[in-house]
């Protein structure tokens, strides 16, 4: 599967040979995202298809949904369609995504790969674009009067803590990980697994992962790795995950 986060050049012939292609083929686009299966990469619906079958696990169990590292949303808003879609009248569940959305706040730790992990690396400023696409979600879906995606900015060693801290009655079904460091995801796992209830989901976007190693090292270092049942899916390379049990 493409490593998204640092394309190799052939992929990146296909992603310019994409875009002509997009920019080219007849309808606006509000009809290309109808149609949107013949534009997207075939990774990028293998990645939406994991969050799908992520999903499916929780649907039973109480809790928020709780993405650590944002970047552009697709995986937020993945989980807020998703929502909308099976549990229309579940507004109890929260869809919480943290993000500094200026790219990496500090240099790596001992536990980073210090060539990728660079301050100001992967630097999405989609914070104010990701507060419109809420507002226009929250148009199309029932319930709508009930605020359904909290977005909260700034460095997640502080912001995690706080917001628990404000929200006390936070309880989590499913903890996606994707803050690639060593810290956030070290700070993710030991403030949300304790609210976690058995048959949530703990998701690991770069376990065994030589350009990102700090969140193998944050989940040997918190929880450990002998206590999950690490499991991945047969149609995806990149992605790992364990239901608490």
């Amino acid at each position: 599967m493409a490593n998204s986060k640092n394309p190799n050049p052939v992929e990146l012939d296909y992603y310019q040979k994409l875009e002509k292609y997009i920019n080219s083929s007849p309808s606006n686009i509000v009809e290309k995202f109808k149609n949107f299966t013949k534009y997207v990469p075939r990774q990028d619906l293998t990645r939406f298809l994991v969050k799908y079958e992520i999903f499916k696990k929780i649907l039973n169990v109480s809790g928020s949904i709780v993405e650590c590292g944002v970047l552009h949303g697709a995986g937020l808003m993945s989980f807020a369609h998703l929502s909308s879609i099976f549990e229309h009248l579940n507004h109890e569940r929260k869809i919480i995504g943290f993000d500094t959305f200026e790219g990496f706040p500090d240099e790596a730790s001992i536990h980073d790969n210090k060539e990728y992990a660079k301050k100001g690396e992967l630097a999405i400023n989609s914070y104010e674009d990701l507060i419109e696409c809420a507002k226009l979600y929250d148009e199309n879906r029932f319930l709508n009067h009930v605020p359904k995606i909290d977005l909260i900015k700034g460095d997640i060693l502080e912001t995690v803590p706080k917001y628990l801290k404000e929200n006390p009655q936070t309880v989590v079904s499913l903890l996606y990980l994707d803050a690639d460091l060593y810290e956030p995801t070290k700070v993710c796992l030991e403030n949300f697994v304790p609210r976690m209830p058995k048959g949530s989901v703990i998701v690991f976007d770069e376990i065994n992962d030589k350009v990102w190693p700090g969140e193998t090292t944050a989940l040997l270092n918190t929880v450990g790795i002998q206590n999950l049942r690490l499991q991945r899916f047969p149609f995806d390379t990149k992605v790992s995950y364990a239901v608490l049990e």
